[in-house]
């Protein structure tokens, strides 16, 4: 449920046909993701991604990799409008990151939370207005699968079997079904899909 303020939670990720979110070589291992991420289709799905969202909900080792990146691309006037759009919103808009290791954030308009997401879910959305992004953090994602709290799914679909890595919908999860609200296939045969789930 989308609780009282209205809320939505929204979550995107990019998965092979395998369903991994990156390859078998560990966490950082996403060299079969690099043809798509760049793609006309993949650019436009980042674009609708943050649209109405006005809190960013990231784990730890996805907030460093970001904010080790997009700050730049933010200020960087030959970077695609699409991605620098992206930029800017995550540079400005609200942080909650998600670990049991960072006492304190290093960026701007972040705060850290030693909590379970569920929980920081439930507090996000007593306090505001606008979405919430789970942007790309499959640690954050996942338990907020389990207990039924997303409410859209952002997922960039890629012709590649990986064979190996993390996968993010596990055995367990609970029965819930969803509808399909926009689908876009690039010339790679990336797919880029938004899937809403329907209570």
């Amino acid at each position: 449920m989308t609780g009282t303020s209205g809320r939505k939670v929204t979550a995107n990720l990019a998965l092979t046909l395998d369903g991994r979110y990156h390859g078998p070589g560990g966490p950082a291992d996403f060299g079969m993701f690099v043809p798509y991420v760049t793609s006309e289709v993949a650019r436009d799905h980042l674009t609708r991604i943050y649209e109405g969202a006005t809190t960013a909900l990231l784990g730890r080792g996805n907030a460093e990799g970001f904010m080790g990146f997009w700050p730049a691309v933010a200020g960087d006037a030959g970077a695609d409008p699409r991605d620098r759009g992206y930029a800017e919103w995550l540079v400005g808009t609200e942080k909650v990151v998600l670990s049991t290791t960072l006492t304190e954030a290093p960026w701007e308009r972040t705060r850290v939370v030693n909590a379970p997401a569920a929980d920081v879910v439930g507090e996000l959305r007593a306090e505001g207005g606008g979405d919430i992004l789970v942007n790309s953090s499959a640690s954050v994602i996942k338990p907020l699968l389990a207990a039924d709290l997303v409410d859209r799914l952002y997922l960039m679909v890629l012709p590649e079997i990986a064979g190996g890595g993390g996968r993010l919908f596990e055995d367990g999860l609970p029965s819930t079904r969803w509808s399909l609200s926009r689908r876009e296939t690039g010339e790679l045969g990336e797919m880029a899909l938004v899937y809403d789930r329907v209570r």
